[in-house]
Parts: C-alpha cells; structure tokens; sequence
C-alpha cells in the first residue's frame, strides 16, 4: 500500500531538470545562484559544483595544458624573490649554556690489592683444605663448600660436584583438560520428553556441538516435564532463538528450579525475553546469565533489575552488573527475598 505522502511525488517522478533551466532566463539563472549560496558547502549530499556558486568570470583561455601549468608555476617560484630576515643572523650564540640536573656516574676503576711478600707466599704455598678453613674462618661459604664438594669429588675418583651445591628445577605439574562432558544429547532429550522421575537435573555444559533445532526440542520437552529441576546449558554456543524459547517453557513449567545459559552467544534481545516472562514466573530459585559474547546494556540492566523487584522467589543471580544503579536494586531484591525465605522457616519452626 502506498503512504500518503509519497503520491505528490510521483508526478516529479519524471521531470527532465535540463528541460527546465535551459528555460529559464539569465535574471532567473543569477537568482538560482543566490539561493544555492544559502545552502550548507559542507552537505555531502549535494554534488560538488552545487556546494558553492561559480565565481569564475574570467574566460576560458583554451584547453588544460598539464605541461604548461607546471613549467609556469616552476618559473614564478624562481622569479618569487625570497622576504629579507628582520634581525640578520651573525653567528652570535645567545642564551644559557645546557647544565644537565644530574652528573653521569663516574667509572671507577679496579684497583690492584698488594699484599705482603709473607702473605703472598703463604696463600700460594697453602693447600686446598688450608683455604676453606680460612674461608670459613672469613664468612665466606661459598668457597667453604666449593672445597668441600672439590674433595668429595677427588676422593670418589671423579671431578663432579655434590648434588647440595646443584640448584635443581622443579618438577613441572602437568595440568590436564576439563573432561569433556559425558552426557548422551540424545538419551537426555528422550528420558525429558517421555517425563522420566528419575531424571531431576540435565547437565549439558561445554558441548560445542548440539544443533539449535535439539536446544530448541529440549525447551519444548520442558513444558510438559514436571520432574527435572535443574537445566543448565552453559557454553554450548545458545543464541537469541533458544534464549525465546526458553521463556516461552517458562510461561509453561512450573516444576526447573534452576536455569543457567552463561558463556553463551545470547544478546540484549534474548535477555529482555527472558526477563519479560520471570517477572510472573515463581519456581525459579536461581539463574544465571553471565558472560555473553556482549554487554547486555544499561537499558537491559534496568529491566533486570525491575524483574528482581517484582520477583519474589529467586534467591541466586548470576550476572555481573555493569552499571551501579541495576546493582544495587538488584542487591537490594536478592537480600530481600533472601530474608523471606529465612523468616518463612523461622515462622514453620516455631509452628
């Protein structure tokens, strides 16, 4: 259908521009010009002639000479005489001499220890044993266990050092892999969907590989399942689409207890679905919905936080807040129902 507006254009639909300004004459030429002068140079909507008028009114002189115009620019930056200096340079140096704040460090030679004749003689003449008590004698372990190892090793008949002397690496820890998750896709959607009352928590963490159409089955199944409390998804790559029909099982169910889709690929759009349907929903105890591939927003912050308000029975939430209004309301409704659920048990203890 049509909209209103668009049916005054149509007949402009085929008007021929050229037609109307070779009609027009010189006086109403000039006055077009004058008008195209109040329209913004800058809009990149227009073309590039219409953003300023022609103030061109020299007569062509022939054709673009590219040549011509570079030597002709060539020889009047030649002739264009250089603009004399106010003050003449003369050499004179003016100003503070450079002083750095701090000295560099001066290198200091080594100097040569002289020791007396006796001294000497006696260092030179002394064993091995004679100078690791003297190093001992000095503070000096090192050279202490040096001679030691040197005499353990001669005694053995070899040249090698103690093992106390070596500094040893230690021994790396190998970190292994998560394990990957054993749960059978296929038997767990059955078991769901044929209402199994032993099956009460479905795990299907960390599957890369679960089709969409099956995540989407699951959510199905849920509606009519009345045993299983638990489900939980996290980075298994769910989107938007399984993110809706979730809440659509949750307008349903009334039996999960918990729901965790963190890790996941699910948007603002996703989130708000969910949000929408657990303002009404009174099962869930936990959830969570933490690290997306992107932040949620302020906008869907708020919404989350209007739902805890209005929620009275989830008691976990996970989601790191970015904003601190939405957190602290949040806060404030988790430690509220928190407190509900302590005084509902208080009040059934005394009973």
């Amino acid at each position: 259908m049509a909209l209103p507006f668009r049916k005054d254009f149509d007949k402009f639909r085929h008007i021929d521009e050229d037609e109307i300004l070779n009609k027009l004459s010189e006086e109403e030429l000039k006055q077009l010009e004058t008008v195209l002068d109040e329209l913004d140079p800058e809009n990149a909507l227009l073309p590039v002639g219409l953003r300023q008028k022609d103030q061109t009114t020299k007569e062509a002189s022939g054709p673009f000479d590219r040549e011509r115009l570079l030597s002709f620019l060539e020889k009047e930056a030649l002739e264009y005489k250089d603009r004399e200096d106010y003050v003449p340079f003369t050499g004179e140096k003016k100003g503070k001499i450079f002083i750095p704040k701090y000295k560099p460090l001066e290198t200091r030679r080594e100097e040569k220890v002289t020791l007396d004749p006796e001294l000497e003689e006696a260092l030179t003449s002394a064993t091995d044993t004679e100078l690791s008590d003297l190093a001992a004698v000095l503070g000096v372990q090192h050279f202490v266990s040096r001679a030691r190892s040197d005499e353990q090793g001669s005694s053995d008949g070899s040249n090698k050092a103690s093992g106390k002397d070596v500094v040893k690496g230690e021994k790396v820890k190998p970190v292994f892999e998560e394990p990957p998750n054993p749960t059978n896709v296929e038997e767990s959607l059955q078991r769901i969907k044929a209402n199994d009352p032993s099956l009460l928590e479905v795990n299907l963490n960390n599957i890369k590989n679960i089709p969409i159409p099956t995540l989407k089955e699951f959510a199905k199944a849920l509606e009519t399942n009345i045993h299983v409390k638990k489900f939980s998804l996290a980075a298994t790559r769910s989107n938007d689409p399984i993110a809706v029909a979730l809440a659509d099982m949750l307008k349903v169910n009334k039996t999960l207890k918990s729901l965790n889709v963190e890790t996941n690929f699910i948007t603002g759009g996703g989130i708000l679905a969910l949000v929408e349907t657990l303002k009404e929903n009174e099962t869930l105890t936990e959830v969570k919905i933490a690290n997306q591939r992107q932040q949620l927003g302020t906008a869907v912050e708020m919404e989350i936080a209007n739902m805890l308000e209005m929620n009275s029975a989830i008691l976990k939430f996970g989601y790191q807040f970015t904003q601190q209004g939405p957190r602290t309301r949040a806060e404030a409704s988790i430690t509220k129902n928190n407190d509900l659920v302590r005084q509902r048990r208080v009040e059934g203890e005394h009973l």
